[in-house]
């Protein structure tokens, strides 16, 4: 369709939860959809599009045509520079707009140019009251859950579970009694339990009040008929076919970065695959990978919510160097809990000798490159999905949140990875180390992730499962359109 014609287009508003992975998942799927000709516009605090400036530059956000980022205020934008603790960061953010975000937003779409079609809101945003947003426009409102589906299945099951009395926990020792390791009935999937959910789950104080905002989630998920989840069918068939007898319309649309790549004219748009970040990426990284043999290297990338303690950053830095292996690990600012992350000067001369310490990359970069043969990850969805894109086998420290569950998948059913244990052990990370990169089970695994990643690749080619469901996702959103412009005439 001619540039000119371009306001006709169907005109999505994306409005993502305030944080790194969700960002960049909901803004790779909205640069999709606007290659498929509709009107984006993308919804960040004010904080957050600060930093996006800040990492990227004015000139990467701005001048796709009917492609637009606004902001709404977030309480923290005058003070914040990114420097703070980042899961106390958003929840200042997320008090904030559970109390401001709908008054704001109606003001922000009120001043567009062009009628909103429908919202592409994150699943756990509803707490801004987004649906009710929609309800005011008189606009259908799709969930996006950029989780797999084992994950928004695991936490969907909290409205489940407490109904059926097995949560909340009755109080701590339930963590040490072995009531964990109770197996409970999950649709789509076998042999879970308990301690493979979500903490948040348990309903412990003082996170009670998470359990409750699950079971609110889940009951407002019940709510909506439209369903886009960032995995693909062949992955996870039977969850799919579960969540299918659910959801009215379910779209699988994973792994976005492969439907990206497969659409290069996208990447002529004026904002860089660095546009997804909120922290500066540093190239070195990649470059310091050129001299390294293939498969020789251990990337280490715990995501942008963990915090460790500094003892169990340097339990994991000396067994990084004890392993003998050339290691790019990303150190973020705010990685190590009340105070920055000093390592003693005895470890830091080692790590010169074998790696390389960044504070934040291209991770798609990294993975993608041949020299890297294992990924010790936290197991955030963002990271798994994009080591299956690339067949890198990996090894889960999960922190929290959906990172048990995918954990437990990758471990069990797609047999591309090994837990190491909470408490972290320099002799236990040189030992799993060792199996990855050169053990037994460690060539299975990364025989198996190469198997997904092509069928990853087939299911974002041409005729694959998710390149249909995208044209799917853009008919239902057209659909919309000429329903919204036929009513508007009476």
């Amino acid at each position: 369709m001619p540039l000119r014609d371009r306001n006709k287009w169907p005109h999505v508003v994306f409005i993502p939860i305030p944080a790194q992975s969700h960002i960049k998942c909901m803004l790779k799927l909205a640069r999709l959809l606007h290659h498929k000709g509709l009107q984006i516009t993308f919804v960040n605090t004010e904080s957050n599009h600060n930093l996006l400036l800040k990492s990227s530059g004015s000139h990467d956000l701005n001048g796709a045509p009917s492609f637009q980022f606004k902001t709404v205020p977030d309480g923290v934008a005058s003070t914040w520079d990114g420097e703070r603790e980042p899961i106390k960061a958003l929840d200042q953010v997320s008090k904030y707009l559970g109390t401001n975000f709908l008054d704001s937003f109606l003001d922000l779409v009120a001043g567009l140019d062009t009628p909103v079609t429908c919202i592409i809101c994150d699943g756990f945003m509803t707490f801004t009251k987004t649906p009710l947003a929609a309800e005011k426009l008189g606009v259908p409102i799709i969930l996006f859950w950029t989780f797999a589906a084992c994950g928004f299945m695991g936490f969907y099951q909290a409205k489940a579970l407490m109904e059926k009395g097995l949560v909340p926990l009755k109080d701590e020792s339930y963590l040490t009694n072995g009531y964990l390791d109770t197996l409970i009935d999950v649709p789509g999937m076998k042999g879970i339990r308990l301690k493979d959910l979500p903490e948040h789950v348990y309903g412990l104080k003082p996170m009670a009040w998470a359990l409750k905002f699950m079971v609110e989630a889940a009951q407002m998920a019940d709510k909506v008929s439209h369903v886009i989840i960032h995995t693909f069918d062949e992955l996870e068939d039977n969850l799919i076919k579960e969540l299918k007898s659910i959801f009215t319309d379910i779209y699988t649309v994973g792994p976005l970065q492969l439907l990206l790549d497969q659409n290069k004219e996208i990447e002529t748009m004026n904002f860089s695959s660095n546009g997804y970040s909120l922290w500066k990426e540093e190239p070195e990284c990649v470059q310091w990978l050129e001299s390294k043999e293939p498969n020789s290297v251990v990337y280490v990338n715990f995501g942008s919510l963990t915090v460790m303690s500094l003892q169990d950053l340097l339990e994991f830095g000396w067994g990084l160097v004890n392993s003998n292996y050339s290691f790019l690990w990303i150190i973020r600012h705010d990685l190590v809990g009340r105070g920055p992350a000093v390592l003693p000067k005895e470890l830091e001369e080692a790590i010169k000798r074998k790696g390389l310490i960044a504070s934040w990359c291209s991770q798609e970069d990294v993975l993608a490159h041949s020299s890297v043969g294992g990924f010790l990850t936290h197991g955030g969805w963002g990271s798994v999905i994009e080591s299956l894109s690339a067949g890198v086998p990996m090894i889960c420290w999960p922190f929290s949140g959906d990172q048990r569950t995918n954990c437990r998948q990758m471990c069990k059913e797609w047999e591309v990875g090994m837990e190491i244990g909470r408490n972290v052990k320099r002799d236990e990370v040189e030992k799993v180390l060792r199996e990855l990169m050169e053990g037994v089970d460690g060539r299975k695994m990364r025989n198996k992730a190469m198997d997904w990643k092509k069928m990853a690749e087939n299911a974002t080619g041409p005729n694959g499962s998710s390149s249909q469901n995208i044209e799917k996702l853009v008919n239902k959103i057209s659909m919309f359109s000429r329903n919204l412009h036929i009513f508007s005439k009476y």
